[in-house]
């Protein structure tokens, strides 16, 4: 008998199943078996959640911000009463440990919300003012209107309230599509949600890629955000130009992690394995790209590789796995080929296989030996492998740092205060930590540089991305 969990999507308030009746396989990739079919919607799912949020618009623009906080703060208090049942399903669409997930993921994502629920009270804008003699000028900050978002496979709940609170929380509506592989628990959030928001303002089409183009070239929406791949990022800006869509890219990231000679090698070594195989080091700003002074390489290459051979992946349940699984096959295939392509000048010093036979697991690894111009230090691997190059002084370090296409995040591990200043301000990314790598407040912004794509989520740079800016004049003289 066949028990297998069936999905839909969530439009206009309502589940609402796909039109044409096609659904996919759900993989837990801890077991590698299938545990549920979700939608592939169509034009006409999209179409019609278009609608309703163009519907929902005329009216959820004209409320109040204190009326959109009080939504948001009863919805972030109804995720957190059912965060048990949401980290069980998040554990089970994506392997992640339950324990972690339960402490490192859903208590963040509440209080994300809940920061959005304030933030949409303290917009800012320019003085009014006599600018010109007779007349009077302001400024207005408006909501963008319908939003389209695509989120991720690596933190699918996360990466949802990270699209969905400041969009709402600005006056937006939203048609949001997640993962084809992580659909669950952005289904059940906009099921949460329908109680505090009116319908249409939340709506969730799944799918695979070809219902994310169709979401993206739809006339309705008038900004486009997504978290994804460079690949993804330049589709979708190519697509949004057309029409001269407002877009929001968070897209890859290469993190160089620069240790000087005088770092706290211990303290380091633990914090950046930690960074680097959280979540199987599937996270665009995980410590996975190492360059060591010379006066520490070779010791720091031994501290990486016994945290490595320290570090345990493993079953959901298992209390003393610090990651899961990879997120499906192809990815598994992926990180395994780089290792298999791996330069005669690289030394594999841990790592580098497949575990068991059931799943999606793969080793924590550490490379070294490597060099600037190596597929593996270029590109992202999107899984638990950390590199390590020798870099002869601070210049090199920059130039090498900054000698990939992507530009998020980075950190800088040294006693030396005017050398962190320097670095901080010479590194080509979004966020730089110091003597720390990884940890993420709602208050600050999350946003990078380059190929890692433009806007920002979390903080007010974040909602105020959601908004447009009209300038008012007045006439003083009727």
């Amino acid at each position: 008998m066949n028990t297998k969990r069936v999905l839909t999507n969530f439009i206009d308030g309502a589940a609402a199943e796909p039109a044409d009746g096609r659904y996919e396989d759900l993989i837990d990739p801890a077991t590698g078996e299938v545990f549920a079919a979700a939608p592939v919607s169509g034009q006409v799912d999209v179409d019609r959640a278009m609608q309703a949020a163009a519907t929902a618009f005329e009216k959820w623009r004209d409320t109040t911000p204190s009326e959109r906080q009080r939504a948001l703060l009863r919805f972030a208090d109804a995720v957190e009463s059912r965060a048990d049942e949401l980290v069980a399903a998040e554990s089970q669409n994506t392997g992640k440990p339950l324990g972690l997930t339960a402490g490192e993921e859903l208590p963040p994502a509440v209080d994300q919300i809940r920061f959005f629920a304030g933030a949409a009270r303290l917009l800012e804008g320019r003085s009014a003012g006599e600018y010109l003699t007779g007349y009077e000028s302001y400024v207005r900050r408006e909501p963008v209107g319908v939003c389209a978002q695509v989120t991720p496979w690596n933190y699918p709940l996360m990466m949802a309230v990270w699209k969905l609170a400041p969009a709402i929380a600005a006056g937006n509506t939203v048609v949001l599509k997640p993962s084809d592989t992580t659909p669950v628990t952005t289904i059940m959030l906009a099921e949460i949600a329908a109680e505090f928001l009116p319908p249409g303002v939340l709506n969730v089409v799944v799918g695979d890629r070809d219902t994310g183009r169709a979401l993206v070239a739809h006339p309705t929406p008038r900004m486009v955000s997504i978290t994804g791949s460079v690949r993804a990022g330049m589709e979708v800006a190519s697509a949004a130009a057309a029409d001269l869509k407002r877009t929001h890219l968070e897209l890859g990231g290469k993190a160089p992690v620069v240790i000087f000679d005088d770092a706290d090698l211990g303290a380091a070594a633990a914090a950046i394995a930690e960074a680097g195989y959280f979540n199987a080091g599937q996270d665009c700003t995980a410590a996975t790209r190492v360059l060591a002074a010379p006066g520490v390489y070779t010791d720091f290459v031994a501290a990486l590789a016994e945290q490595a051979r320290a570090t345990r992946t493993g079953a959901p349940d298992d209390e003393d796995v610090l990651y899961g699984p990879l997120n499906n096959a192809r990815q598994l295939d992926r990180v395994g080929g780089f290792i298999d392509r791996l330069p005669d000048h690289a030394s594999l010093e841990a790592g580098g296989n497949r575990v068991g036979e059931r799943g999606y697991f793969y080793s924590p690894t550490v490379v070294s030996g490597l060099r600037q111009t190596d597929e593996i230090i270029q590109d992202e691997v999107f899984g638990p492998v950390i590199t390590v190059q020798r870099f002869t002084d601070e210049d090199e370090a920059v130039r090498w740092a900054n000698g990939v296409e992507y530009g998020l995040a980075s950190s800088v591990w040294t006693r030396d205060h005017g050398r962190a200043m320097r670095m901080t301000r010479r590194l080509d990314f979004g966020c730089v930590w110091v003597n720390c790598h990884i940890p993420l407040v709602a208050e600050m912004p999350h946003g990078g540089f380059k190929h890692s794509g433009h806007g920002k989520d979390l903080s007010v740079y974040g909602l105020e991305d959601y908004t447009r800016i009209k300038h008012v004049m007045h006439s003083l003289e009727g």
